[in-house]
């Protein structure tokens, strides 16, 4: 069988850790994932997902991302059952993540809390970086001429 699960959303709340009785460490968020159709004159849906995380994933989770962070998931998606607290028989659906990753910064601004930011633009007054002087240069292929290759006489079997 498949089950395979890959989202991409912004948290609604931060992160929640917990720890077992065992002590492994878990952590629950709802991301909200934008629909891609919206009807002309509507604003766009989204869809929220629960999701639950485990030990070294947990406390990634809980140490980078907060509410509103972009966040990318692939994982597995779970159903589990349970009772409320007036005893009806309740179902959970949740995605348990294998991988977490960033996914960009959490405004439009750019900014990620002092650190790099994905997809932001270079300083104006960055100075490139030093080459070392035991590394030789790279060829550009960009300067190359059309007669700098060779016809390959496909008539017969592939030489290979």
């Amino acid at each position: 069988m498949l089950n395979v699960v890959a989202i991409m959303g912004r948290l609604v709340a931060d992160p929640e850790l917990r720890t077992t009785t065992s002590g492994i460490n878990m952590a629950r968020f709802r991301i909200a994932c934008d629909r891609n159709f919206a009807r002309q004159g509507e604003q766009r849906q989204a869809d929220f997902f629960d999701v639950v995380a485990w030990r070294g994933q947990a406390d990634f989770v809980c140490k980078y991302f907060q509410k509103g962070s972009l966040i990318v998931i692939d994982g597995s998606i779970q159903t589990r059952q349970y009772q409320d607290k007036n005893g009806n028989n309740r179902t959970a659906v949740e995605i348990v993540a294998n991988n977490i990753n960033f996914a960009g910064p959490k405004n439009s601004s750019g900014s990620n809390g002092g650190g790099a930011s994905y997809g932001s633009q270079p300083r104006q007054n960055a100075q490139p970086a030093a080459r070392p002087s035991n590394i030789e240069a790279v060829p550009s292929y960009s300067a190359g001429d059309t007669d700098d290759f060779a016809v390959i006489d496909d008539s017969d079997d592939l030489p290979f």
